[in-house]
């Protein structure tokens, strides 16, 4: 059986419990079986209740769409702490946090997020200088100009 990813994306939107969640990527595989792969996320962080909400909301829908004898795996979840942002509501979360940035322009900066902005992150990058360790004053980094951004998991 083929799944429409178009009609899935408004199904998931219509299993969704409120504004706060929002989708951060949704795939749907050709496989036998295919598999449905959600993965939300919220500027407060959610928990393991919503995913299942969704997935149960989500699941209802697909069997009333596609008949309840269709076959296919689902799977809702957050995005794991190493993904990069993919949508700029994930920043506001992760401010305070050490983030890694990849420019478009190729370049790199790490550093302290100290607020995510309508248009973009003030980033307090930490550079080295004589095997010591020292953060410039935080500078605003438009969206625009980033490729990719992640968290920095530290074990320390």
């Amino acid at each position: 059986m083929k799944f429409d990813r178009d009609q899935i994306a408004e199904m998931l939107q219509d299993s969704l419990p409120g504004p706060e969640l929002f989708v951060v990527a949704l795939t749907v595989s050709d496989a036998i079986r295919p598999k449905i792969t959600v993965i939300l996320d919220s500027e407060q962080g959610f928990g393991i209740d919503e995913c299942a909400l969704v997935s149960r909301r989500l699941a209802r829908r697909i069997d009333e769409a596609y008949g309840e004898e269709a076959s296919y795996t689902l799977e809702v979840t957050s995005p794991g702490a190493d993904q990069p942002f993919t949508d700029q509501r994930q920043y506001t979360r992760h401010v305070g946090r050490t983030v890694n940035v990849k420019l478009q322009d190729g370049t790199e900066k790490t550093g302290v997020m100290e607020a995510a902005e309508a248009e973009g992150i003030q980033l307090a990058e930490e550079v080295k200088e004589k095997n010591k360790k020292k953060v410039l004053p935080a500078v605003l980094v438009p969206f625009a100009d980033i490729k990719e951004a992640r968290v920095v998991i530290s074990f320390k």
